[in-house]
């Protein structure tokens, strides 16, 4: 059993939301679309109205509630991996990606299930909205963004491609290749490498 502390009234919902790709058309796949607008709007919405900070430090918060990274610890702590329905082809573990896309999936649920008032209170307790002032900016990618074009003028890409253990991806800037990162997940492996590119060339602004 999960700590979902919200109870569905129509299960099916709730069922399709934990339900892969893998298993049937029937899956979360259309809920994640829609779950990912409200949780962008509600997280703004709080933010906009608890924090008196400027656009960029309200832009670095919302990205902190909404990343895979976080979004999955969410995912973890209600305990629904036993409740996620995959299909025989889907082996392993369940990655960092589909909790991320099932948390999502599950917020368009229950606002489907109940109204806006309920499913903005969901997010607000889960993703514990109201400790947004102990949040760190661990969106390095937009770190490293920030801090090269205020300092020099270059071309910066991530290159990015599978490998055995999931993704591994290399920053450059220009030809020079800067760092590199491994991960589970594409996103995982650029932020890895963009955080080994922050120490290497901003060792005192990280």
């Amino acid at each position: 059993m999960s700590k979902l502390s919200y109870k569905f009234k129509n299960n099916a919902l709730f069922k399709r939301a934990l339900t892969h790709s893998s298993l049937t058309d029937e899956n979360y796949e259309r809920l994640e679309f829609l779950g990912d607008g409200i949780l962008d709007f509600v997280v703004g919405e709080y933010l906009f109205h608890h924090c008196g900070d400027d656009e960029g430090r309200l832009t670095v918060l919302r990205s902190h509630y909404v990343a895979e990274n976080y979004l999955s610890k969410v995912f973890d702590s209600l305990e629904l991996e036993k409740e996620v329905r995959v299909g025989k082809s889907y082996q392993g573990a369940i990655s960092k990606a589909i909790k991320c896309d099932i948390m999502e999936a599950l917020i368009a649920a229950i606002y489907l299930d109940s109204d806006m008032a309920t499913v903005t209170k969901f997010i607000e307790e889960n993703l514990k909205l109201a400790d947004f002032k102990n949040v760190k900016n661990d969106n390095y990618k937009s770190q490293l963004q920030e801090y090269i074009q205020s300092s020099f003028k270059c071309k910066m890409q991530y290159v990015t491609e599978r490998d055995k253990d999931g993704f591994k991806s290399a920053f450059y800037m220009d030809e020079d290749k800067i760092s590199t990162g491994k991960g589970g997940s594409k996103i995982e492996a650029e932020q890895k490498a963009a955080h080994k590119a922050l120490k290497k060339l901003f060792k005192n602004e990280e």
